[in-house]
């Protein structure tokens, strides 16, 4: 009975229209982050930060920029890796190329440069949709690894392809323990998962939702085609290519066309689909899900007294995957994210039956 909103009276619109509108969801945020920014600092250890958090981080924006396309506006696409790529590789060569550029000022530009390539292949969507547009979208992931293996300027006249940043410092403060990379990519992941929330609520998000729907019908209602599809892949691809710059820069710090490839374009429209598509919370359920999944799966065998090889460990992490999305796909189609506003919705009527 704590979950309710008596007394909780609306007299505006815009108090209506808040992206919380139940005072005990406005706490439970504000908890949620303080333990994010504050007390995780203190309970967490490096390899905690190394390897999962920033990990779990940065794919949940790269989730976050790729359901933007395909769980909001509807248009399906198989090339996040590549838009990851150009976004990490646009800002490697800011950061290499211009002197004292700031960090966090070449991460945004390889974001734009990323929203650039996005806007290109995102023009085949004018014309073709569904199964056809997830093979234009996958040719950019082909043309990309090939531009960034075969095109040595792109990775400063690397011999191996490989390249690496290091001492990575923000308004003159460096950024070199775990705790400070986490903070670091935790930001980011605020600001930008605000920002999507509240453009997914505006006048443009209906427009992606109104395409994802009927695009016919959105078209006659008014509704320009060409505006919302090529904005759709504009702020998804800036996402990805934000998180694709994190990726190399926190999360990696040195990386080849591989840590791109097609593999990171299936891991992510798995995330959505098991998350939720059209959910912002169902990005983080995702990546928290792709994450940890196979942590538990590693350590569940040795917990019950059974012997596995990693080979077999590695083959039913993948039988899980492909069973859980199958599974989501006919009983759940709207992810972890509907089971959770249903166990919400219940909430708010416990211990009544209605």
């Amino acid at each position: 009975m704590l979950y309710r909103e008596n007394g909780q009276f609306k007299t505006s619109y815009r108090a209506d229209s808040q992206i919380f509108t139940i005072r005990q969801d406005k706490i439970a945020i504000a908890g949620l982050l303080l333990l994010a920014f504050v007390l995780t600092h203190w309970l967490a250890s490096d390899y905690f930060f190394s390897a999962i958090l920033i990990p779990f981080l940065i794919l949940s924006l790269a989730a976050l920029g790729l359901n933007v396309l395909v769980g909001y506006c509807g248009q399906i696409s198989l090339g996040t890796g590549a838009f990851m790529a150009v976004g990490a590789y646009a800002a490697y060569n800011f950061q290499v190329r211009v002197e004292h550029m700031p960090l966090i000022g070449s991460i945004l530009l390889g974001g734009l440069c990323a929203t650039a390539v996005g806007v290109l292949f995102g023009i085949p969507s004018l014309r073709i949709k569904g199964l056809y547009l997830a093979v234009a979208t996958l040719a950019a992931q082909f043309f990309c690894d090939w531009a960034f293996l075969r095109i040595k300027w792109f990775t400063n006249n690397s011999s191996s392809g490989n390249v690496s940043v290091s001492e990575l410092s923000v308004w003159g403060h460096a950024i070199d323990t775990p705790a400070q990379k986490y903070l670091f990519c935790l930001s980011f992941v605020v600001l930008f998962a605000l920002l999507t929330k509240n453009l997914v609520r505006g006048a443009i998000g209906r427009e992606w939702m109104a395409m994802r729907d009927m695009d016919v019908a959105a078209a006659v209602i008014g509704i320009r085609p060409v505006y919302a599809k090529l904005t759709a892949f504009a702020v998804s691809s800036f996402i990805v290519g934000v998180a694709g710059a994190l990726w190399g820069f926190v999360h990696l710090g040195s990386w080849e066309p591989a840590a791109f490839s097609i593999d990171r374009s299936f891991q992510l429209l798995f995330m959505i689909i098991i998350g939720g598509l059209g959910s912002v919370m169902g990005s983080f359920f995702g990546a928290a899900f792709i994450i940890f999944l196979p942590i538990v799966l590693n350590q569940l065998p040795a917990a019950m007294g059974l012997q596995i090889g990693t080979e077999t460990a590695s083959h039913l992490e993948l039988m899980v995957f492909g069973a859980l999305i199958i599974f989501f796909l006919i009983k759940e189609p709207h992810g972890l994210a509907r089971l959770w506003s249903t166990a919400k919705e219940k909430l708010r009527l416990w211990p009544f039956p209605h």
